[in-house]
């Protein structure tokens, strides 16, 4: 086989794959920053809206805006309770990435959201609900910070899963973004 016909068996192998893609976007939600969760719920509902399958991994930082706030879980270690005490419970008490000011940017930015009728993180939260976003939350985050599942919000497309299983997802989605 020569190089011309090398190049076109790739490309279209490359064809058939990109072809193979579902209409998805699986993203890797990282940062708990208030900002950067708005963006990715944002994103999130509006691929939904426009018909796209739509899969959130939230991994590390990430996973403390998904706390409930009024749950708590049992049997925690010294490690699992000073994660708990020192990042926030549920995306009512995340903050800004930048221009925090001691909390006095965030609470503009809310008050700014409210005035012009942007939603909410919680709201967007469940529009993503009803949109049927799935969530899937990094296992081996949860055990580093020492979080249970029963501490988690309830949302019907949540799931607790490694990397394998986003990276699954991932892998047939046509869109792939990290936030």
């Amino acid at each position: 086989m020569d190089v011309q016909q090398s190049l076109e068996s790739l490309k279209s192998d490359m064809a058939r794959m990109r072809d193979e893609r579902k209409n998805k976007l699986s993203m890797v939600v990282f940062s708990g920053d208030l900002d950067k969760l708005l963006a990715a719920f944002i994103i999130a509902t509006g691929a939904a809206a426009m018909g796209l399958g739509v899969v959130l991994f939230t991994t590390f930082w990430a996973t403390p805006a998904l706390r409930d706030p009024k749950k708590k879980g049992k049997g925690k270690n010294l490690f699992g309770k000073m994660f708990g005490f020192m990042l926030p419970r549920g995306s009512r008490k995340v903050k800004l990435s930048k221009m925090n000011m001691g909390g006095m940017g965030t609470a503009m930015i809310r008050y700014l959201m409210k005035k012009k009728k942007v939603a909410s993180l919680p709201e967007l939260i469940g529009l993503a609900i009803e949109m049927g976003v799935k969530i899937y939350i990094c296992d081996m985050s949860m055990d580093l910070m020492g979080f249970k599942q029963e501490e988690m919000i309830d949302y019907p497309g949540r799931e607790f899963v490694g990397v394998a299983k986003f990276l699954e997802e991932a892998g047939d989605s046509k869109i792939q973004l990290f936030i």
